[in-house]
């Protein structure tokens, strides 16, 4: 349950599969929209970078719990002792509704703090501090380790890892516009023109290391059919 078959060993290579492996902005391109619109300075990137790593490994080891306890299949056993047969009842259609409403009580404590104790960083993300509760990358990364069933240990190595590699990834393109500030950049490609290019390149070297399983516990296969590629983050053409 805390742990499961995972060793020290596997929860490192865990942790930098979802960093740079299975990337989860350029890998699987989720939380393009305050990737693109917060990039444009380092420090505004790196605040951004912060608050949704903190908010996704917060949400992803509260919604562990949510889904353990209450919204998993079986979940609600441990209401038995008193007297209550729900041992086969099936909450997991709700888990969507219940992972968004976590996620967004989650963030609104962060803007508060955010906001007491770092006023240029609030008004520096605006808009898209509140924006973080809808961020696909959030909720992407909590269904990823919810469908791959991880322990608790390993859903929070993953969701971890999984913040610090969209944090990098918008660390790297904010670094890139600043030096292209100073560039001379085709008419036609200045703005998201230019930006796109660089996220491809990215993506593509990052992609390079699809196939590469570091995660895996010992004893357990790999997978091998369409429906575990996407428990696993797999691609049937990394594999092949």
């Amino acid at each position: 349950m805390w742990m499961g078959d995972y060793t020290p060993l596997n929860l490192l290579g865990l942790l930098i599969q979802s960093v740079f492996i299975q990337n989860i902005l350029l890998s699987y391109f989720l939380g393009m929209c305050s990737y693109l619109a917060c990039s444009n300075r380092v420090s505004t990137a790196n605040g951004l970078g912060l608050a949704v790593t903190i908010v996704l490994t917060a949400s992803g080891v509260l919604n562990w719990f949510v889904n353990q306890f209450i919204t998993g299949k079986g979940a609600l056993a441990w209401l038995s002792f008193i007297g209550l047969n729900t041992a086969e009842l099936d909450l997991s259609f709700l888990n969507l509704i219940v992972f968004i409403s976590v996620i967004a009580a989650f963030v609104q404590v962060l803007e508060i703090v955010i906001e007491r104790f770092s006023p240029p960083l609030y008004h520096a993300l605006g808009m898209y501090l509140p924006l973080i509760t809808v961020n696909c990358a959030i909720l992407g990364g909590v269904l990823f380790a919810t469908t791959r069933e991880y322990p608790l240990i390993a859903n929070l190595v993953f969701s971890f890892g999984a913040g610090l590699g969209w944090w990098l990834a918008i660390a790297l393109i904010s670094a890139i516009r600043e030096k292209l500030t100073y560039s001379h950049v085709p008419r036609g490609l200045q703005g998201m023109g230019i930006t796109f290019i660089m996220t491809g390149l990215m993506s593509m070297a990052f992609m390079g290391l699809l196939g590469i399983d570091l995660a895996t516990p010992k004893g357990q296969d790999l997978p091998t059919t369409q429906e575990s590629d996407f428990r696993t983050g797999e691609t049937p053409i990394a594999r092949t």
